[in-house]
């Protein structure tokens, strides 16, 4: 499933991010990427002990605890720290797969990633391609959100990022092991707690019918969910 959340960030703290990141100190992408990887992997990214990616990256986690739909969308369990990249001058990112599992071994985290995020920085006018390229089961997916907006895709998924020829595509990305590993799973539940949501805006507190919806939800999260 892939899942677009629009403005994640706002205007404001998209311009907040792009001032410091002007400054920031990028350093050769090719350093975090896998013995086969680094044959396709051209751009810049702040390094893993930076104290600004750091920071930043610790207000797009809190971002997302307090985002609904991300949270309905992933039911993340556990979220690798934000990195930040940057393609420019025909940078790209060849297709390739995520890691299945990811270890930090400063903080002694591992998760199994099952959802990738792209959170976009650079507004779509801004630059020429860069377009993140998503092969799904009826072809390839071509995604470029406006600056502030977070795509989630499953990280099983081939992808890549196409050629940056003109301007700067900068973004921040993520990774996340859900308490539902399985994908179709994930998804029906995400489907089943949109309409619930919906469906409650029109129907007093304490309808019964919702009730019983929000009883089916859980008792399927709890048949699903791998904690």
């Amino acid at each position: 499933m892939i899942t677009v959340i629009e403005q994640l960030l706002t205007r404001d703290e998209v311009e907040q991010f792009r001032a410091k990141l002007a400054k920031a100190d990028w350093i050769d992408g090719a350093q975090s990427a896998g013995t086969r990887s680094v044959a396709v992997k051209q751009n810049q990214q702040l390094d893993r002990a930076d104290k600004l990616g750091k920071q930043l990256g610790e207000m797009i986690l809190r971002k997302l605890g307090n985002n609904a739909q991300f949270v309905s969308a992933s039911l993340a369990e556990k979220i690798w720290p934000p990195a930040f990249n940057l393609y420019q001058n025909g940078g790209h990112y060849g297709t390739h797969s995520d890691a299945a599992l990811m270890r930090l071994p400063e903080s002694g985290l591992t998760i199994r990633s099952d959802l990738s995020a792209t959170l976009f920085l650079s507004e779509p006018d801004e630059y020429d391609g860069g377009e993140l390229l998503i092969e799904e089961q009826f072809g390839a997916q071509a995604v470029k959100l406006a600056a502030g907006d977070m795509l989630l895709y499953p990280s099983s998924s081939l992808h890549q990022v196409t050629p940056v020829t003109r301007g700067q595509r900068i973004c921040a990305i993520t990774w996340m092991q859900s308490a539902v590993a399985d994908g179709a799973a994930r998804e029906m539940l995400y489907d089943l707690d949109q309409s619930i949501q919906a469906l409650s805006l029109d129907r007093p507190k304490d309808d019964p019918d919702i009730d019983r919806l929000v009883h089916v939800y859980h008792n399927l999260l709890r048949r699903w969910a791998t904690v």
